[in-house]
């Protein structure tokens, strides 16, 4: 397996071979046509993109070179010189000499002198003729180096994606098919498929996967001029940048990701005399953080402001009737700060008054819930504020557990999922009409999903434990740290699956995320946990 280093070099290579080739195609052009802006923006661009990863890798002498080109052509660029004389062979000679330099980088072999061309770029710089002997790249040193590079535009990948998809799903019938009848020709081909289509599937999600640092590094531009017009001091923090994650999912979360840090800025994080008053330091700290967690990225936006007033939460919530007074007093901390997700309540402005925060949360949390993800949101009153952002890796290919009910195979995606029990009914309570189940210390309500999903529009009747017979196989759901329990008819198994969209009119069902195919060829509703616990929420007794 690679190291983090090797990649990193093989993708500096690929990229310096490609502004290497460019180089040629733009000088020649700026050669014929000295008047020609085009080709002269492009290589002062390439120069200092060149120059800027050379530095980062340690490449110093080269990162000079490329410098000093840059100058040289912003100086052109500027007309304070001209693309004639004495300059043009100094200009060729330094893209040969880049040549020479990535290609011995490339053989991990000692790199060239080039004293000579860095005292000709600064006596050019100076406005002094360069000496024009010896220079290092010669028609021996000359070679042609084709890039390892190629780009592809996303769509395609996500077409390649999508028939991964479709493969995944007929792979799963024909392994299926090849037990069922037993031949054992079969058993091997489609042993063989099996092994090929994992590889495959992984294949084109490695070539999606992007470093999360490709939208953590346009941050620091964003917090200062978030902080400037606030009147605020931010001193931000990045780290995880080489955390790795499907570029759609990363394009998705761009938006949330940004809100979430502008709300830091503005409603969390004080004003410079109010810290210190408290015993702050007048700069207010920032951090966007990216980590691993089993197969989930989770990147976290952390502040040191003034937190989240619970309890103020918790009045709100009342007096916009989400909640009675009576059940209002024994929920979490946890439980009422899920309250700023909810659709309204994030979107008032007297949420603003309250904690500083929720406004348009519901909005973010609803981005992460497309993808399958999770927000949590943890807070301690004049400490500070931590988003988490749970996010599956991909997009493609999901973990989820498959159940029956009534006789028919529904999934639920393993990100929403906490543990699953199997429970006698007088191990179950009841309690102000719902069933509970203690479970990991904490009671959490039960209903059976078969009651919830023919409910109607009806509120669900009180709950009755002698309706109960015999072990309940229990899925312990968790949605915006709310957990509910689903009482399903018998677990199946946990399998990765692909999800395909519902077609019309079934996509106007909130209940269902989408559909699967299972491989005996059987059609597999996957539920929406967020949709479930809302209904539930609305029903409940």
């Amino acid at each position: 397996m690679k190291s983090r280093d090797q990649e990193y070099r093989e993708m500096f290579m690929a990229e310096a071979l490609e502004y290497y080739d460019a180089m040629g195609r733009h000088i020649s052009e700026l050669e014929k046509n000295p008047q020609a802006d085009a080709a002269l923006n492009e290589l002062f661009r390439l120069m200092h993109n060149l120059k800027a990863n050379a530095r980062a890798m340690g490449f110093n002498e080269l990162g000079e070179i490329a410098h000093g080109m840059e100058t040289i052509f912003g100086l052109i660029r500027s007309k304070e010189k001209s693309f004639t004389g004495s300059v043009i062979p100094v200009i060729f000679g330094g893209i040969d000499t880049i040549g020479v330099i990535i290609r011995a980088i490339g053989e991990d072999a000692p790199l060239p002198e080039a004293s000579m061309l860095l005292a000709n770029l600064d006596r050019l710089v100076k406005g002094e003729e360069p000496i024009l002997e010896g220079e290092l790249a010669t028609e021996d040193s000359r070679k042609l180096e084709l890039s390892d590079l190629v780009y592809i535009q996303i769509k395609k990948l996500d077409h390649l994606l999508n028939l991964v998809g479709e493969l995944i799903i007929d792979r799963d019938r024909v392994f299926t098919l090849g037990q069922e009848i037993g031949n054992p020709a079969l058993q091997a081909v489609a042993s063989h498929l099996y092994r090929i289509a994992d590889e495959l599937q992984y294949s084109v999600m490695d070539a999606r996967l992007v470093n999360v640092g490709s939208l953590f590094n346009k941050f620091p531009r964003v917090v200062r001029d978030v902080a400037t017009a606030e009147q605020k001091e931010v001193n931000l923090t990045i780290s995880g940048q080489d955390i790795q994650i499907d570029r759609n999912i990363l394009q998705i979360i761009t938006d949330a990701l940004l809100h979430l840090v502008r709300n830091a800025i503005g409603h969390g994080i004080e004003q410079p005399a109010e810290r210190e008053k408290v015993g702050k330091p007048p700069v207010g700290e920032l951090a966007i953080l990216a980590s691993t967690e089993r197969d989930d990225v989770l990147i976290q936006v952390r502040d040191d402001g003034q937190g989240i007033n619970v309890e103020s939460v918790r009045r709100k919530a009342v007096e916009r009737g989400l909640v009675s007074a009576g059940a209002a007093a024994s929920l979490s901390p946890s439980d009422v700060r899920a309250f700023l997700f909810e659709p309204g309540f994030s979107m008032a402005k007297e949420v603003t008054d309250i904690s500083g925060r929720g406004v348009g949360l519901d909005v973010v949390k609803l981005a992460i819930d497309s993808l399958g993800g999770q927000l949590r949101v943890d807070s301690e009153l004049g400490k500070g504020t931590t988003f988490t952002l749970v996010l599956p890796t991909s997009i493609a290919v999901k973990g989820a557990l498959l159940f029956e009910l009534e006789g028919r195979s529904y999934a639920l995606l393993l990100m929403h999922i906490d543990s699953v029990v199997s429970l006698w009914p007088q191990q179950l309570h009841v309690v102000g009409g719902m069933l509970l189940a203690e479970v990991q210390g904490e009671n959490v309500p039960v209903v059976s999903l078969r009651q919830l999903l023919h409910s109607g529009d009806e509120p669900l009747p009180p709950a009755d434990r002698s309706e109960l017979h015999g072990r309940q196989d229990i899925i312990i759901a968790n949605y915006n740290n709310r957990r509910l329990g689903l009482i399903v008819d018998r677990f199946v198994r946990q399998q990765n699956i692909v999800i395909k969209p519902m077609s019309q009119p079934l996509d106007t069902i909130d209940l269902f995320g989408g559909v699967t195919l299972l491989g005996s060829g059987q059609v597999c509703l996957v539920l929406d946990v967020p949709a479930i616990t809302r209904v539930f929420l609305a029903k409940r007794p």
